[in-house]
C-alpha cells in the first residue's frame, strides 16, 4: 500500500487543483461588461425605470414600476440556442420573471427567441418590480438539466420618467 501513496499524492493533487480552478469562474458582472455564458455573450447596455408605457389612448400601468433592460445576446457557437424569458433577483432573495408582453415597448426582444450561430440580436427586456437594486440572473440556454448562469448587477439609477409630465421652467407648480 505505502508504494502506492508517491503516485495517488499527485493525482489527488491535481483533482483538487481542477476543483478550485472551477469554483474560481467568475459569476457577477457589471452593467457594460461583456458576460460569456455557455456559446452566449450578453451585454446589459441601458436601464430605465417607467411608471407607465404607451400613448395616450393604449396606457400601460405597472402594478409596481416598469424596469426596462436594454441587452445584446451573440451566439458563439455552432447550433440554435433558444433564450428563456430571464428573471431578476432581489436583495432578499425574491425573484421576479420578465414579461412575456412587449406591449407599448419599442425595440423588445420578443417571446420566442432562438439565435442562430454567429447571431447577434438586440433589445428589451420588460420587469414589473419594485423600485430598488437587482441582479439580473443570466443563462446559457442549455434548459433545466446542466444550465449555467451569471449575473450582472442592476443599480438602481434614478433616471427622469419620460412619461410622466413635468412643468416647464419657469411655470408655478400647483
Amino acid at each position: 500500500m505505502s508504494r502506492w501513496a508517491p503516485l495517488l499524492l499527485p493525482v489527488i493533487s491535481l483533482l483538487l487543483v481542477g476543483c478550485n480552478r472551477q469554483n474560481s469562474l467568475r459569476i457577477n458582472y457589471q452593467m457594460g461588461e461583456r458576460v460569456t455564458v455557455g456559446t452566449l455573450t450578453y451585454n446589459v447596455v441601458e436601464t430605465v425605470w417607467r411608471s407607465q408605457l404607451g400613448d395616450m389612448f393604449r396606457i400601460r400601468v405597472p402594478q409596481q414600476r416598469f424596469l426596462l433592460i436594454t441587452i445584446s445576446v451573440t451566439n458563439s457557437g455552432g447550433r440554435d440556442v433558444s433564450i428563456p424569458l430571464l428573471t431578476l433577483e432581489g436583495n432578499n432573495g425574491e425573484t421576479f420573471r420578465e414579461s412575456d408582453s412587449g406591449e407599448g415597448i419599442d425595440n423588445w426582444f420578443g417571446l420566442l427567441r432562438t439565435l442562430n450561430p454567429a447571431q447577434t440580436q438586440q433589445g428589451r427586456l420588460l420587469f414589473d418590480v419594485p423600485l430598488t437594486s437587482y441582479r439580473l440572473r443570466l443563462t446559457d440556454g442549455a434548459g433545466p438539466v446542466g444550465e449555467k448562469y451569471a449575473w450582472v448587477e442592476i443599480p438602481l439609477r434614478m433616471d427622469i420618467d419620460t412619461s410622466v409630465a413635468s412643468p416647464l421652467p419657469g411655470m408655478p407648480v400647483k
